[in-house]
């Protein structure tokens, strides 16, 4: 809103420092600031409400060390996380840009369905809250409506090299190609391509996994997209919700995925710096950096409260939000195949209960007694269950995410 307003007045009158609001990394900092703002000032107020409203956490005692201390302890402070992404999203950002109006109906949309999810289970006294079903339901459509609008919207391009000078006749730009004195053409273009790590070209096309089909493999490239966005969908929003299982965990993990996307983004937006790094130069993707300057924030600002001895948890609220806003980011940036590494925490957890639930399953069909890998998934539990306090656990965990961040960004080189 602010965004059409400062271009307005910079279009019709010559004040100082109007300019200013047109910069993207200017626009980033104010989202963090005023997201900042609303989770710490404001969110105590919503905590204070929802201890008023006896929202509280009902905690089932697994005997881990400090468990039962945490019944009562409000939740859904989701909210708090769901405002600090969307006020200065559509204050600072251009609401007109097919990216930034994804990435708000994708808050809107996982943080419907984990309010939904926590209203049963705190007022419907519902531990199991909203049938699994329902949640891959609403997780599936979103996803559906992201590939969707990805694969046909005629915003949504990429930039790529149609031929050299002379050898084809053209009208798009010509380029300096890096390192030479060579220029080439290059066109905006409908593309299924994404970036992929530790590979040649640094790219990779969804539509060549049905080259096998023969002549006009191209047509049915949506269906691999849309199965790969489903399947990334589903697991990051997942992930994100079972790691959220001790004190400032998923926040402060998602506020390192937040802060290594923002990055991605906008190199991804510069046609400078995605021509050096030899990545999928994508059009008008900057402007997701003012959502991912937001979503740190509020991941930030959430931690205050959040942190150990947490005073607010932020329920399947703010967990689905998290994954959903994670996985369609990086969809939308070319990045979902860096996800692997960058949510490796998310990974690790969601592994871990794979593994342990089908090892129990295997062994008790085998061995007529169910056996466990770890003491108790997901993986925080077990090394709970090995006597490590919660506080250190945490601070373990973020500086594995913090090199995993790392690692992200190196591969992009590394090829």
């Amino acid at each position: 809103m602010l965004y059409f307003l400062f271009e307005y007045l910079n279009q019709h009158y010559d004040f100082p420092g109007l300019r200013l609001f047109s910069y993207i990394t200017f626009r980033t900092s104010l989202a963090v600031i005023i997201s900042l703002i609303i989770t710490t000032v404001f969110g105590r107020r919503i905590i204070d409400y929802l201890r008023k409203m006896q929202v509280g956490e009902t905690v089932r005692n697994l005997g881990l060390e400090g468990q039962m201390q945490k019944q009562g302890t409000p939740t859904m402070g989701g909210l708090m996380i769901l405002m600090g992404i969307l006020v200065p999203t559509l204050l600072l950002a251009n609401l007109s840009n097919v990216y930034v109006l994804l990435m708000i109906i994708t808050t809107v949309w996982m943080g419907v369905i984990g309010f939904v999810d926590d209203y049963i289970k705190v007022f419907r006294k519902n531990k199991e809250g909203l049938a699994g079903r329902f949640k891959i339901v609403g997780q599936v459509g979103l996803a559906l409506i992201i590939g969707w609008t990805m694969y046909f919207n005629p915003n949504i391009v990429v930039r790529q090299t149609v031929g050299e000078p002379g050898a084809i006749k053209s009208e798009a730009p010509m380029v300096l190609r890096k390192g030479t004195n060579n220029y080439y053409y290059s066109q905006d273009v409908k593309s299924t391509v994404t970036n992929v790590p530790f590979y040649k070209n640094n790219e990779f096309d969804y539509a060549k996994v049905l080259k096998f089909l023969g002549e006009g493999y191209e047509q049915y490239a949506v269906f691999v997209f849309l199965f790969f966005v489903v399947t990334i969908v589903t697991a990051v929003s997942n992930g994100a919700n079972i790691t959220d299982g001790i004190d400032g965990l998923a926040t402060g993990t998602s506020a390192i995925i937040g802060v290594t996307l923002g990055l991605l983004a906008y190199v991804s937006g510069n046609t400078v710096f995605a021509d050096y790094l030899n990545i999928v130069y994508i059009p008008n993707s900057g402007e997701l950096m003012i959502f991912a300057g937001a979503f740190v924030g509020a991941c930030v600002g959430f931690l205050w409260y959040n942190s150990y001895p947490a005073q607010v948890f932020m329920g399947d609220t703010g967990s689905l939000a998290i994954g959903g806003i994670i996985a369609a980011f990086a969809i939308m940036i070319r990045k979902e195949l860096l996800i692997p590494i960058l949510c490796g925490i998310f990974l690790l957890e969601n592994l871990s209960v794979i593994i342990q639930v089908s090892y129990f399953k295997y062994t008790k069909k085998r061995f007529g007694e169910g056996r466990r890998v770890f003491l108790m998934s997901p993986l925080h539990h077990h090394y709970q269950k090995k006597g490590y306090h919660e506080a250190k656990i945490v601070t373990r965990f973020w500086i594995i995410g913090i090199l995993l961040a790392i690692i992200t960004i190196i591969t992009l080189k590394l090829r």
